[in-house]
């Protein structure tokens, strides 16, 4: 029977949670899963919400359960996995029909997909929440054609997160631009997730401080200025006990942080875009080096080991400030990342929208993204840290995150991405910094020129043909 109003395939964790939320927001969906049991299994356990949920057995049963025009959500694996789904699915829709890449896709294989001619409409879109958000409301950024989101909004916006009354999803941009601002959500949020992960690395390290006074340290943060999803958890992971030792959970947990990729494809775009964002880069090279535990064990043999304890320890205020500016630098290098984006794919994303969608459901959820949305739409075009008010914020604030950065250097304690949040900084307040003598090393073993200072005609040094 053609009932469904929208489709799904792939009832993994995250397609599963979709599914169900789609249902339970009053749309009958068409689900379907290569392992038939998964299917039949997922519509038993659906309980209340099981008859808006259509199970079928077969790509052409579920093509023929859905209302034409019809619309199919993908959650399947990132890459080739997509692409043999859509090949295979394809050829039993029609022309007007709608396939939607609600997976971590790379932006560069959406535009591709999007440009060519699959005989059916395409769209991707990012989703943010992991397996709660999508169950209970994502953060979702869409991209494609704006008629084919105007077309699903209406179930987009139903299951979105929402703030306030607002829901967090909009559209982005043609073709790859919901990927890619995911992408981008993405790198910051390894970026949020080191620099939380370094403070407390100094309270533990540097300062001594057990996993409960952690805890409490970050809990009364999440009452104030760095009130966020990420800063709630960390408080949440740092109070819960082993209930196999008894020992606090973080104490038994291996220091070799997982990922899935999204965040190295973030750097890696920055690169070619000519936007930095080094407090990114930190937080992807730290992952990686954190996976080479043995590399570090030998390494703490042969040097011994780096963290020691402060002699002069911070308070947890001036901890708290470091965060807030570490914080503020890094979302100002990805606004500035979509800013070059925009310019280079022809996007014009919508800075303002994209803060606000990220105020509730995704990972990076935080009050600071709600005055971010102010400041960019004031001045879209304005580097974040141009803005006033965060002006004045990181004013307040670099004391003690030079400080704690300080502290790390002279102690062992690594902080990579805030020592490299700082040093941007650094750089972008400084008029005239050296690369001039980069200038001129690059004019005197390669003769590629240089500009002057009084502009006169002169653009090469008088060292000749001397390089070796």
């Amino acid at each position: 029977m053609t009932s469904a109003e929208i489709g799904l395939i792939g009832l993994g964790t995250m397609g599963a949670a979709l599914a169900l939320n789609i249902a339970e927001k009053g749309f009958r969906i068409a689900v379907w899963n290569r392992t038939t049991d998964v299917t039949r299994r997922f519509h038993a356990e659906a309980g209340g919400l099981a008859a808006n949920v259509v199970p079928t057995e077969s790509l052409k049963e579920l093509v023929v359960a859905i209302k034409p025009p019809r619309a199919i959500i993908l959650m399947v694996p990132a890459g080739k996995a997509v692409d043999d789904q859509i090949e295979a699915l394809a050829p039993l829709l029609d022309k007007d029909d709608l396939i939607i890449d609600a997976g971590n896709a790379n932006f560069h294989d959406t535009n591709r997909r999007a440009a060519a001619d699959l005989g059916v409409r395409f769209m991707g879109i990012g989703v943010s929440g992991g397996e709660e958000g999508a169950r209970h409301g994502p953060s979702i950024m869409a991209g494609g054609n704006p008629a084919d989101f105007e077309r699903v909004k209406p179930v987009l916006t139903a299951i979105a997160a929402r703030h306030g009354d607002t829901p967090c999803a909009t559209w982005m941009g043609e073709a790859g631009a919901g990927h890619f601002v995911k992408a981008v959500h993405n790198g910051i949020e390894y970026a949020d997730m080191q620099m939380i992960a370094e403070v407390y690395g100094i309270m533990r390290d540097g300062m001594g401080l057990g996993a409960a006074d952690a805890a409490a340290i970050f809990q009364k943060w999440n009452e104030g200025t760095l009130r966020s999803y990420l800063v709630e958890i960390s408080g949440a992971v740092a109070a819960a006990t082993d209930p196999l030792t008894g020992q606090p959970m973080l104490d038994v947990i291996l220091d070799a942080a997982g990922q899935k990729g999204t965040g190295r494809w973030t750097v890696i775009e920055a690169q070619h875009l000519g936007a930095p964002v080094p407090v990114i880069e930190a937080a992807v090279m730290a992952r990686n080096v954190s996976s080479r535990v043995d590399e570090r064990k030998a390494g703490e043999a042969l040097y011994g080991a780096a963290p020691q304890k402060l002699a002069d320890a911070p308070s947890a205020d001036e901890l708290e400030q470091a965060l807030i500016a570490g914080k503020i630098l890094c979302y100002a290098q990805g606004f500035t990342m979509m800013t070059a984006a925009s310019a280079t794919f022809g996007w014009n994303l919508p800075l303002p929208e994209i803060a606000r969608v990220w105020r509730a459901g995704c990972i990076i959820r935080s009050d600071m993204l709600n005055d971010m949305a102010s400041a960019l739409t004031e001045d879209a075009t304005r580097n974040l840290i141009m803005a006033p008010d965060f002006a004045r914020r990181i004013e307040a604030a670099l004391p003690a995150l030079r400080k704690i950065v300080a502290l790390g250097a002279l102690n062992g304690l690594p902080v990579p991405a805030l020592a490299s949040g700082l040093a941007w900084f650094d750089l972008m307040r400084t008029a005239r910094g050296t690369a001039n003598m980069i200038q001129a090393q690059r004019d005197f073993f390669g003769a590629h020129g240089f500009d002057r200072l009084d502009g006169k005609d002169a653009h090469h040094g008088p060292w000749g043909l001397s390089a070796s």
